[in-house]
């Protein structure tokens, strides 16, 4: 992946975040896992982003 893609990626990975967290509140989601997987998604394309910054 290029730099640029990482960065979409992180931006879309972080959208479903929210989308997840909000369709939790309202309603149980069936797989709560989901968001402790996205969130781990987000932390380990930070850090290849910040890798590759240095």
């Amino acid at each position: 992946m290029t730099t640029e893609e990482v960065k979409e990626r992180i931006s879309g990975e972080k959208s479903n975040l929210e989308k997840y967290r909000i369709n939790h509140s309202i309603s149980p989601l069936e797989a709560p896992l989901v968001i402790k997987s996205t969130r781990r998604t987000i932390a380990r394309l930070n850090t290849e982003l910040r890798a590759r910054q240095k």
